[in-house]
């Protein structure tokens, strides 16, 4: 019939004819529902693999399933594009959906979907799903593409009750991204969520002797030049040390 598309009702009638009276292969599965689904999965894999949330549609299939699948699988949703900001992949292989699940089931996604198979609203999904994206995008006033992906679900548990300064944290997360020494760019969000702390989230790059003298130099004049620490730290602060100019041994240190 060729590559254009063309509805039933325009087709000649022998063509109609030969869809309506097309014979298709059909086995009836028999055996238990676990049963069922492991064959479901296995005939699935011959072609494109399914994903693990699209196998757990299929498992715990009901109205829940639906009404789930029409709000985070459809690609029409006018929120895809903020979502896709903060979470990887496409709404039409499941992966919104199952990020809303897993942070609303803290990652126990097959119970939590076992328990709500029968339910005929998402309420408490979308609710939460809507609280993890509201508070980001609220803390974070820029949008980086390192943002995606991260697991936001884990970082609004530990976080959401702390207050921020969404400017404050604006000018961190630009300070940090300047900062050669960085290396892990996605730590630079939950570094900063969690004061500022664990450098280990930015996997620091460690310089040979000269290096780091040379970079010491430069970050001193300029910090003298604007009349603030040499620290970066202690330059955002706002007690004594905020314009100290610290000897190179002494910042080596508290590093």
């Amino acid at each position: 019939m060729g590559p254009d598309p063309k509805l039933f009702d325009s087709l000649p009638k022998d063509q109609q004819a030969l869809i309506l009276e097309a014979k298709m292969l059909i086995y009836v599965c028999e055996g238990t529902e676990t049963q069922i689904k492991q064959w479901f999965e296995t005939i699935n894999i011959a072609g494109v693999p399914l994903k693990p949330q699209e196998l757990l549609n299929a498992i715990y299939s009901g109205p829940f399933v639906t009404l789930a699948k029409a709000e985070f699988s459809n690609s029409q949703n006018a929120n895809i594009q903020k979502w896709s900001a903060y979470i990887k992949g496409s709404a039409n292989r499941q992966d919104y959906l199952e990020r809303a699940l897993d942070w609303v089931s803290k990652g126990d996604i097959g119970t939590y979907m076992s328990a709500h198979r029968t339910d005929n609203n998402i309420a408490e999904l979308k609710n939460y799903f809507d609280s993890v994206i509201d508070w980001v995008s609220s803390v974070f006033l820029d949008v980086e593409k390192e943002m995606q992906g991260l697991d936001w679900g884990r970082l609004y548990e530990s976080h959401h009750m702390t207050s921020y300064d969404p400017a404050a944290v604006s000018a961190e997360v630009k300070r940090l991204y300047g900062d050669p020494f960085v290396k892990n760019r996605r730590g630079v969000f939950e570094y900063v969520l969690g004061g500022s702390q664990d450098s280990k989230l930015l996997d620091i790059r460690v310089f040979d002797e000269a290096m780091k003298r040379s970079v010491y130099e430069q970050q001193t004049k300029a910090a003298k030049a604007k009349g603030t620490s040499n620290c970066p730290h202690c330059a955002i602060g706002h007690d004594a040390n905020k314009s100290k100019i610290w000897a190179m041994k002494d910042m080596e240190r508290y590093s």
